[in-house]
């Protein structure tokens, strides 16, 4: 069958000891276009967009903290623990999207409280638009490192990671990629209907829900990572999911439920300016 052989270089050019990969550079693309969007956000709310420079520096550190920490201590626990400086070496590979997730949010609650002015809600609500697109140009940053394989299959879009071995595989990257991109443009059309009337958390929400309910189910998909997890009825990627997805769907049915309230208490008021 024409399957698709797959054996790009996962580095794009090197300067020297300098080496640039196609991981870097959408990582590095995912912070500028989301940087990009929070100034148009900010712009279109009325917000000094200045502050964008510091919440920018907050968001890579607890990005690239969590994911690496994530990926260390929830998928290879025994080796990192064994060997704690191979934590550090990040350019060797090894981001868990969970515990990114897990320093997005705590690097924004350290921001809101030194920057008042935003509360965490807000900020979450805004960043997760940028962080659902950064989501595809990671998984298309895997596809170019051959990692993160799907499950062998016969189906004529199958690739066959040719650094790997010669199995066809689902390109489960692909479909993540795909998935998130979808609901970066769903987010965005909410946002752009809404603007600063967008009710607190409801973005936010939306984007637990349907990224780790995506991941959740794209997870059958995929070769089981940890090794430790080879012979549990769910992936250690699902189990991880679970609670985001429970706290997305929590999280949204309280946010539209204070819209309604509100809503509710403002209409008699109108009735009798009328």
């Amino acid at each position: 069958m024409g399957f698709i052989y797959w054996n790009v270089a996962p580095e794009l050019f090197r300067v020297g000891p300098l080496v640039v990969r196609w991981y870097g550079l959408l990582f590095a693309l995912l912070f500028w276009i989301g940087y990009l969007l929070g100034r148009w956000m900010y712009r279109t709310e009325g917000k000094d967009s200045e502050r964008l420079n510091d919440l920018l520096v907050y968001l890579l550190i607890g990005t690239v903290v969590g994911a690496r920490l994530g990926h260390c201590l929830l998928y290879e626990p025994v080796f990192y623990l064994a060997h704690p400086l191979e934590i550090l070496k990040v350019w060797k590979g090894g981001l868990a999207s969970h515990g990114g997730a897990v320093g997005v949010l705590i690097a924004l609650y350290l921001f809101s409280r030194r920057n008042p002015g935003e509360s965490y809600l807000w900020l979450l609500d805004r960043v997760v638009v940028a962080t659902a697109l950064g989501g595809a140009l990671i998984r298309l940053g895997n596809l170019f490192n051959s990692e993160i394989l799907g499950l062998a299959t016969t189906v004529p879009w199958a690739f066959v990671f040719e650094r790997v071995d010669q199995t066809p595989r689902h390109p489960v990257q692909l479909y993540e990629a795909l998935c998130y991109a979808l609901i970066f443009v769903g987010l965005i059309i909410v946002y752009r209907q809404l603007k600063s009337n967008t009710p607190q958390g409801s973005l936010t929400g939306l984007f637990l829900l349907a990224v780790f309910t995506a991941r959740f189910l794209l997870e059958f998909l995929k070769e089981r990572q940890a090794d430790y997890g080879q012979n549990l009825p769910l992936s250690v990627g699902q189990i991880l999911s679970i609670p985001f997805i429970l706290a997305g769907g929590v999280l949204l049915w309280r946010s539209l439920r204070r819209s309604a309230r509100g809503a509710s208490f403002s209409s008699p008021e109108k009735a009798d300016r009328r």
